[in-house]
């Protein structure tokens, strides 16, 4: 059961308390530093030897061949189910790809935006064969795949005999992955951002994990001679709004879908009174008895609680405090909810929008922003998966148009080489 409080009767300490998320401790950040400067000086020594310390898996190669990747099968039923996910999610992601633009921004001066896709990108799932996270895949390889990235590589956990899991494998060949390391943990992203002799370094990595991994993103990122990250994807999180016509059924569902993701995820719920409150209690009392992943689930809910309030306002101040990873609005009236919410990973409005759809089937990128990084990250899309840069084409018109303005502005700024670099082409067209 979660702790019910009154969100009214608190005082502002103990808000921010409840906004809280479970703390990464420092032993994490300093394992994960020790771990980095292993592979760092060891290269695929280091990366043999953690992969049975953490995994349990003695390695016969660093490198998943061709022939495992092209042999995987799968049943009829969940190649049907992959197919549907992988129509859908393309779709959405092809339609955010950004386009070529071109604008005159004065008589002779043009500047067009051009795209390019990362050359090298590196994919994360987490899980490995006991939860093989076939939707974190699609989600990272099919925008890669629509931006057009030339390299890509997968890492994920192997299992004890250092296999990987051939649902992952057939998911991987059906989005156009190639290069698949059974690799998995903070070893993992430190091998991509710095290469190995096996492993290719990658300019970008992209996807979820656990503590150990999001540090690693993070420490690796700071790194100049690491490599770029997607955002800090950590451990899930969701917060539900519910009003009492709210089905108690579904609001426990959802709180437990997200809370079997791992002890350090959240769950929070938001709901008009203790009657609805009390009734989501027992739901989560009945539905978590018949799940298999009991011993996370309770951990996880002792990290989360449901909050009583009733006032609008008030509701969309903590939505936008704790800014989640996933926000479902369980309510009659949803349509003037979102025009006020600026700090959300995604919404899932209404009764039928079970937060596990947007997880696999719906289209829209399930990788996204925890920890209250929704305030200044967006969740995975195309453009993530490439780089920008603008081409400005200057003609005589449009340096003798605005060449006088920008002398001027760089000798204001007592840059007098930059005002010779215009002047002096606006002496030669002098008569």
């Amino acid at each position: 059961m979660l702790a019910i409080k009154n969100w009214q009767s608190l005082s502002a300490v103990d808000k921010k308390l409840c906004l809280t998320r479970p703390i990464t401790s420092s032993s994490v950040k300093n394992n994960v530093a020790d771990i980095i400067k292993q592979v760092r000086s060891l290269g695929d020594e280091a990366l043999y030897e953690l992969t049975e310390r953490f995994d349990g898996a003695r390695l016969a190669s660093l490198q998943v061949t061709p022939e495992q990747i092209h042999n995987a099968k799968v049943s009829q039923t969940t190649l049907t189910a992959m197919n549907q996910a992988i129509k859908t999610i393309t779709a959405y992601h092809q339609s955010v790809l950004p386009e070529h633009t071109q604008v005159t921004t004065a008589k002779g001066i043009e500047i067009a935006t051009a795209y390019r896709p990362i050359q090298k990108v590196g994919l994360y799932v987490p899980g490995g064969n006991k939860t093989p996270l076939i939707s974190s895949l699609f989600m990272q390889a099919i925008p890669a795949k629509v931006a057009g990235c030339p390299i890509k590589v997968l890492c994920t956990p192997p299992d004890a005999q250092g296999e990987i899991n051939e649902h992952l494998l057939v998911a991987a060949r059906l989005s156009g992955i190639e290069t698949i390391y059974p690799l998995g943990g903070a070893q993992a992203i430190a091998a991509m951002a710095y290469g190995t002799k096996s492993i290719t370094k990658v300019d970008k990595i992209f996807g979820p994990g656990n503590s150990f991994v999001t540090e690693a993103k993070t420490q690796i990122s700071s790194d100049p001679d690491g490599a770029a990250i997607d955002m800090p994807a950590g451990p899930s999180e969701v917060m539900i709004v519910a009003d009492d016509w709210a089905n108690p059924a579904f609001i426990a569902a959802d709180l437990l879908a997200q809370a079997e993701h791992g002890a350090d995820s959240q769950v929070l719920l938001i709901c008009d009174s203790v009657g609805c409150a009390e009734q989501v209690n027992q739901q989560l009392l009945l539905q978590q008895d018949k799940l298999s992943r009991q011993a996370l689930i309770k951990q996880s809910l002792a990290n989360s609680m449901i909050l009583i309030c009733s006032d609008f306002a008030e509701q969309i101040n903590i939505i936008n405090s704790y800014a989640p990873e996933h926000l479902i609005i369980n309510r009659v009236n949803t349509a003037s909810w979102v025009d006020k919410i600026y700090a959300v990973g995604t919404v899932f409005l209404g009764p039928w929008a079970a937060e596990t759809m947007g997880d696999y089937v719906t289209g829209s990128n399930h990788v996204l922003p925890t920890n209250g990084f929704a305030r200044n990250h967006n969740g995975l899309s195309t453009s993530d998966f490439l780089t920008r840069f603008s081409v400005q084409s200057i003609s005589q018109e449009g340096i003798l148009n605005l060449g006088p303005a920008a002398v001027t502005l760089a000798q204001i700024e007592g840059l007098d080489a930059h005002a010779n670099a215009v002047q002096i082409r606006l002496n030669s067209l002098e008569i």
